[in-house]
């Protein structure tokens, strides 16, 4: 059974909208750069795995748009509706952080069809896994509010559907994304079939939103709040402290990772310090625990990650074991990620946090 890959070149003509990083220009803000969220980190990973020869060892291939049926499980009419008639009429912007250009809705429709088709294949045998390199990503948004460059909830969109075909009822998505999942946490806070588990850097992104007291029907949704600066001993533990006993409490049909990359060492908007070996780590655990509860059903999807030199390259490491290969290529900051890490005292100080949170959650 091999991993299947959904990506699509359109989805990286998505743009749109006049930003210098998150800043509106105007003012005393001068015009350039863009937002960070940019199609060359995945059209790199693409070129990478390529080069590489991985590309050859997994399934690639495209996958139709969200239907308006499917998009409308997660999102009212209210907000489809007049994000389609602004995409019609040349774009604009709705939400906060997420410009978009004509064809904007097809844009997103399609990166949502990616997710869909990638949750779809695993759930119904086709492939052991799979990965949705999304773009628009997705997990900020909201049922009727798009944020942080995120116009429609691309995860959410492919559990309701599968739900919706029949394919399994209970799923669960960790996201480890730097940033947190608010998007999701909303659509599935009153649903306790959909377990939630947002591990991200504290008030980063959103400012108001993460904190371990958000927890949901019979307490579905779970927040890690991390220190800046955690580095890959405390992802790690975090994992096997928290995330992996609540996966095994939930009993999940299949598992869904929102998949960010902007807690890599170099990310421009976030302060963390994971690398190449950190992800791999990250997905072999996710790939554990899929195996132990739901015969290996596990779908990735591509959130953030904004260092466009550097995201590739966790993106093949994430890919190279899911698919079992042996192909690999080495990591360029390897050396600066070792002396970076953080130091004992430090790694300490967050495993005492780390428990202050098993006993919070009860595991």
């Amino acid at each position: 059974m091999q991993t299947g890959f959904f990506h699509d070149e359109r989805s990286f003509w998505h743009g749109g909208g006049n930003y210098a990083l998150t800043l509106p220009v105007g003012g005393f803000v001068q015009p350039g750069g863009g937002l960070p969220e940019s199609p060359e980190t995945k059209r790199r990973l693409v070129n990478l795995l390529r080069v590489s020869g991985l590309m050859a060892q997994i399934d690639a291939g495209s996958a139709p748009e969200a239907s308006y049926a499917d998009l409308n499980r997660v999102h009212p009419a209210s907000y489809l509706d007049v994000f389609k008639a602004t995409s019609d009429a040349g774009g604009g912007e709705l939400g906060l952080r997420t410009p978009f250009m004509k064809g904007g809705y097809e844009l997103a429709a399609l990166s949502a069809g990616l997710a869909v088709q990638a949750l779809s294949q695993v759930m119904t045998g086709r492939y052991r896994n799979s990965y949705s390199l999304s773009r628009p990503p997705g997990h900020h948004a909201l049922p009727d509010f798009p944020n942080g460059f995120c116009l429609i909830n691309n995860i959410a969109v492919a559990i309701r559907a599968a739900q919706a075909a029949g394919q399994g009822q209970r799923f669960a998505v960790v996201d480890w994304d730097v940033h947190h999942g608010n998007g999701t946490e909303a659509v599935f806070l009153d649903d306790p079939d959909v377990l939630t588990i947002s591990l991200h850097q504290e008030h980063n992104y959103p400012l108001e939103t993460g904190d371990v007291d958000i927890r949901g029907a019979q307490n579905s949704n779970i927040n890690i709040p991390l220190p800046p600066g955690t580095g890959q001993v405390s992802y790690l533990e975090a994992w096997d402290k928290i995330v992996a006993p609540a996966l095994a409490r939930h009993q999940p049909d299949g598992i869904i990772i929102a998949c960010g990359y902007d807690a890599g060492i170099c990310d421009p908007i976030a302060q963390m310090v994971l690398g190449v070996e950190s992800y791999q780590l990250l997905t072999q655990r996710a790939m554990q625990a899929a195996d132990a509860l739901c015969e290996g059903r596990l779908m990735v999807t591509h959130e953030g990650g904004y260092s466009e030199a550097y995201v590739p390259f966790c993106g093949h490491a994430v890919l190279s074991e899911m698919s079992g290969s042996k192909i690999s290529v080495p990591d360029p900051l390897a050396q600066n990620l070792r002396t970076r890490q953080p130091k004992s005292r430090w790694i300490a100080h967050t495993s005492e946090y780390l428990d202050e949170l098993v006993r919070y959650f009860g595991f």
